[in-house]
């Protein structure tokens, strides 16, 4: 029995067409639109989605903004928390359902969408005790006469949360949360490539209690929707993880009225790897690092730069690695790499594999898309290791967003340092070597959100993520997080 036959595809997808939803109700789009999304395993199409509009977007705003005032400005403290961890428990309950979802709608392999659990609820747990801290600060003064002054800590009010394809249920998360706990309300717009999950999530922020209204669920383009909402009047704040050409529009965007933001944004993470290294764990490390999720995860370590002494050794091993790596279907459990999320994603990588060729790389694992067999016809990429990389070339400069590792040697810590920081980007990095004191140094000379040392992509919802340079700004998860959505107010009384 195939995987295919034993997984078979969640009911809220196979069912009738879903739309939007607003105000607690599963409404059409305005334009009566609908659109395509393909499985990105076989290339076959999985369902359709709505194209909301304009209209759609104000449709919802204004439904976020009477929940905003109505019965949910009236929950306290220890509501929200009750209503957050509700979610909590349903999302960990249905969680085999969510997974599957994204497995079948944007290609994760069912093992890594499964492995998500624990930190996806974490996040909603966590947050709900968020809910129980906010709090403002008594101040001293020095003006004369008796008058006292405080802060108080409010929502922002209405937020518009923009998610791309390549986590959707962890990264609707990371706008759902801290939306919830600090009293927001939220309209959610949705990768067009990858909507499904993040609909079902807001279905159990319903069931779990939370008034209508306050989380809306909206699907469509994103040059449609999505402008919409981060250009509309009436929306307080936007939070956005996506490309970084993306982000620069939203901030041009929220000038109509100042809007606060949150970007989580594009990187070209640098991972080094020093000869005093633990090789057994680094191998795996700097493969896994990159090849994950087909390498479509932003903090990824696509720049893997590599002590010169060691340098021919490690690339073949990691080489090596890469090759015992099962590239399948997605719903096959024993799968560790699954498709590209669509057609356009498959062109764009292999256009940079092209391109790496041509100006001199050497792939000694991958290179090409896989074109034959059972697999030909789904967005599949092997995991690629390019070797004899410049820093100058366009594999080591952008962001290819798939299963592609930019190998480049180097000699001394200062030089590795310089190359490190010579990106436009500044979200993820790798440190790997025994030298404890190196490893500090290093930590502190890197530009980047997240410096990992001796692992990569380790995440908590305790420890912020976030990004410097054109990464973005705002941090997500840790105690910054639900700062993000809330604004200070100062009090001033004279009390004699």
């Amino acid at each position: 029995m195939t995987a295919m036959q034993t997984l078979s595809i969640p009911a809220f997808i196979s069912g009738s067409a879903k739309g939007l939803l607003i105000d607690g109700k599963w409404v059409s789009a305005s334009s009566g639109e609908t659109r395509e999304t393909y499985n990105p395993t076989t290339g076959k199409v999985l369902g359709e989605y709505a194209l909301a509009n304009a209209h759609d977007v104000d449709l919802a705003v204004a439904a976020a903004r009477r929940a905003l005032d109505g019965p949910w400005s009236r929950f306290t403290p220890a509501d929200r928390h009750r209503v957050i961890m509700k979610l909590a428990d349903l999302i960990e309950r249905n969680y085999d359902e969510l997974s599957l979802i994204d497995t079948y709608d944007m290609g994760v392999p069912i093992s890594m969408s499964r492995m998500m659990m624990p930190l996806v609820v974490g996040q909603y747990r966590y947050m709900a005790g968020q809910t129980l801290a906010i709090r403002g600060d008594t101040l001293q003064n020095s003006l004369p006469g008796d008058i006292f002054s405080y802060t108080l800590k409010e929502p922002v009010g209405v937020v518009g949360g923009i998610i791309p394809w390549n986590g959707p249920v962890f990264n609707a998360t990371w706008k759902l949360a801290p939306t919830l706990a600090s009293g927001c309300t939220m309209v959610l717009k949705c990768a067009e490539q990858a909507s499904y999950s993040p609909l079902r999530l807001g279905e159990l922020c319903l069931e779990a209690g939370i008034p209508e209204g306050v989380i809306n669920v909206i699907t469509g383009l994103g040059s449609v929707a999505g402008a919409a909402l981060a250009a509309h009047p009436d929306v307080d704040k936007v939070s956005f993880t996506g490309s970084t050409a993306t982000g620069r529009k939203i901030v041009e965007a929220s000038g109509v009225n100042f809007k606060k933001l949150t970007l989580e944004l594009g990187g070209k993470s640098p991972n080094i790897v020093f000869s005093d290294a633990d090789l057994e764990a680094a191998v795996p490390g700097a493969a896994m690092a990159v090849f994950v999720n087909s390498g479509q995860v932003c903090s990824a370590g696509t720049r893997l730069f590599v002590e010169r002494k060691i340098y021919d050794e490690f690339i073949e091993k990691v080489a090596a690695f890469a090759k015992t790596l099962k590239v399948g279907s997605s719903l096959d459990p024993s799968t560790m790499i699954g498709p590209l999320v669509s057609e356009d994603q498959l062109k764009r990588v292999v256009g940079y594999l092209e391109s790496g060729a041509k100006e001199g790389a050497s792939a000694v694992a991958g290179g090409a898309r896989l074109a034959e067999g059972e697999l030909a016809d789904g967005y599949f990429v092997p995991p690629t290791v390019f070797k004899n990389v410049r820093s100058d070339m366009k594999i080591a400069r952008e962001e290819i967003f798939g299963p592609v590792i930019s190998a480049i040697p180097f000699d001394t810590v200062d030089e590795v340092v310089k190359a490190a920081n010579d990106t436009s980007y500044g979200l993820g990095s790798g440190v790997w070597t025994r030298d404890l004191s190196r490893a500090h140094q290093l930590s502190r000379k890197i530009k980047a959100g997240s410096v990992w040392i001796n692992t990569y992509q380790a995440m908590d919802a305790a420890v912020p993520f976030g990004g410097y340079k054109m990464s973005g700004y705002g941090r997500e998860a840790g105690p910054q997080h639900i700062e993000e959505y809330l604004q200070s107010k100062s009090v001033w009384i004279k009390t004699a």
